[in-house]
């Protein structure tokens, strides 16, 4: 499964929380304008790149991920930029790990801002994104830790490879492991719904907003409701950039659940403290 994020509006300040639509994971990106010669994309034509169809973005540069986090070729403008934000986003020192292409396309009539999805190596990760829906630099960092979070929670020291044997969730990405973030997402916030909730392989906007207006109160968007997968990528984006709440709802309950495992907990103090200054948030 692809994990997609459309951006739909997020307005990413202290204490509101992000309405976000479908990624792994996808969302409805707001137009941005761009300053004169700033930002612009470079085209295919003169990056020097290959370029390949796609399905969501249509005709894409491709790039290959170096060793060092590099690309070849070089990039520039816009396309630059995003990788950059990722790598502060995912650290150097991961994105050259397990990263193996950045697909670039440009396509003002695709939704989806950005996904990631895993190589034929399941433990390297491409990661796609759409220059036309990307400007925005606040929806653009939050696109990306949600991208993150997919290869946080579904990589190879979460998830197995192998089918046949599964005796916890199956995933697209594989088996979920007996201690794996994602399986005690499920089994916490998503397995009490019972057989109401959307399945784990859920991709369908519709079913996923009718099941956010049942439980609309337990999601930090409609597009968390697609299914557990989006839900725990969903949850933590926004954990990363937003305060975090009070009380007991189930959203804080969410939030709560990240605390218990210092890796994600130490992932959310490094963003924040990155990202300060571009989000506002307070560290």
């Amino acid at each position: 499964m692809r994990a997609r994020w459309i951006v739909v509006i997020a307005l990413f300040a202290v204490g509101v929380i992000i309405a976000a639509a479908l990624g792994v994971g996808a969302f409805l990106a707001a137009p941005a304008s761009t300053e004169a010669g700033q930002n612009e994309p470079s085209s295919a034509a003169d990056s020097g790149a290959p370029t390949e169809e796609d399905d969501d973005f249509g005709t894409v540069e491709v790039y290959t991920v170096n060793s060092d986090g590099t690309l070849d070729p070089e990039a520039s403008g816009l396309t630059a930029e995003i990788w950059d934000t990722f790598i502060r986003v995912a650290t150097l020192d991961v994105v050259s790990k397990v990263m193996t292409q950045y697909r670039v396309g440009d396509a003002p009539d695709s939704d989806t801002l950005a996904y990631v999805y895993q190589d034929d190596d399941p433990s390297r990760w491409i990661l796609a994104a759409n220059l036309a829906t990307s400007e925005n630099h606040n929806d653009l960092v939050a696109t990306l830790v949600h991208e993150y979070a997919h290869i946080l929670t579904l990589g190879q020291d979460e998830v197995t490879g192998d089918y046949s044997s599964c005796d916890t969730i199956v995933l697209d990405e594989g088996c979920a492991d007996a201690d794996s973030a994602i399986l005690g997402f499920e089994e916490q916030f998503w397995a009490p719904y019972g057989d109401s909730a959307p399945a784990l392989n859920n991709a369908d906007a519709d079913v996923a907003y009718d099941f956010y207006l049942a439980h609309e109160d337990d999601f930090v968007s409609d597009y968390a409701a697609t299914n557990a997968v989006e839900d725990i990528a969903e949850s933590f984006m926004t954990w990363v950039v937003e305060d975090d709440p009070t009380g007991t709802s189930v959203v804080a309950q969410k939030f709560a659940f990240f605390d218990a495992y210092p890796t994600l907990v130490a992932v959310r103090e490094r963003i924040r403290a990155e990202f300060a200054d571009d989000l506002g948030l307070s560290v």
